[in-house]
């Protein structure tokens, strides 16, 4: 998303997910960061085009003195786009960071059931997703947890926690609130190597000029041990496999990544009819669904 114009590449990349959003009442995490702060911008400017009733929500650690410099980013943000802003404080005590964020998602969960919400969102992006599956791998996890971070999944009764940017770029993210001049804050602990997921960003911000496709091959990984951890249905896996077999007989190897082959099934499943490209110049014309010749 580096165009003249990154938000409305933003928003066309979120309006791919609309199944996610769509209709729904939502509560908006937002720490203050560039990502959250582009999340809480892109959805405040396609709620109308959505059907979306948005309320945003800072939680408030204590844990450094700038968390007050947050919570008026958060609040100018809010002022910003037009959206109530509601703080949440939490006791941080001596709790760990995965108990830390225990307690945040169960804070967010109260706020969504205090104001009827149906989901919590949070901003995760695709670096977001390559760290968690490398960091479940160094953990020696089983496919759930090479999964990744789902796109949604449950966070309480009634309640969903919904990650809409996790296929995007956080650069992207970054280049939003630039062009529509959105303030944000950076979180100064992001630069303690003593925090493992920190110590795993630097290498991988080390690697990512050697390995620019990086992070959408782990995102394809990913999504393959989630379904084979989900027990997918075994015909549509049957389905995948045989089609990208027939793709890569026809038109070469690049035409059978996951990516597309997914695309290209769902499209079929959905009975769409179009033209699906497949890379290296070739495409499969779509018609309710069926594959038809030119």
């Amino acid at each position: 998303m580096r165009g003249a114009h990154p938000e409305r590449e933003l928003e066309a990349a979120v309006l791919r997910e609309r199944s996610l959003l769509f209709g729904r009442k939502l509560s908006l995490a937002c720490s203050g960061g560039a990502d959250s702060v582009a999340l809480v911008g892109v959805l405040s400017s396609l709620s109308q085009h959505l059907d979306l009733d948005l309320r945003v929500v800072y939680v408030h650690h204590a844990l450094r003195r700038s968390a007050w410099q947050d919570e008026c980013v958060v609040l100018r943000i809010g002022a910003t786009v037009g959206l109530p802003v509601d703080t949440l404080a939490i006791d941080p005590g001596n709790a760990d960071e995965a108990t830390l964020r225990e307690r945040r998602y169960s804070a967010l969960a109260e706020h969504a059931r205090a104001w009827g919400n149906d989901g919590v969102v949070t901003a995760h992006h695709a670096q977001d997703q390559t760290e968690s599956v490398l960091l479940a791998l160094f953990r020696g996890a089983g496919e759930r947890g090479l999964g990744g971070m789902r796109a949604r999944r449950s966070l309480a009764e009634g309640v969903e926690l919904v990650r809409p940017l996790l296929a995007i770029d956080g650069e992207a993210l970054q280049e939003y609130c630039h062009a529509r001049a959105l303030p944000y804050a950076v979180d100064p602990s992001n630069a303690s190597l003593d925090v493992r997921r920190n110590a795993v960003r630097a290498a991988l911000d080390a690697l990512r000029p050697q390995f620019p496709g990086l992070d959408r091959a782990v995102a394809r990984a990913a999504a393959i041990a989630g379904n084979a951890a989900d027990d997918e249905d075994a015909d549509r896996r049957a389905a995948r496999r045989w089609l990208a077999g027939a793709l890569a007989r026809r038109y070469g190897r690049e035409a059978s990544e996951f990516g597309r082959v997914e695309a290209l099934l769902a499209a079929i499943e959905a009975g769409g009819s179009g033209r699906y490209a497949l890379g290296g110049g070739a495409h499969v014309l779509l018609r309710d669904g069926v594959p038809v010749t030119e």
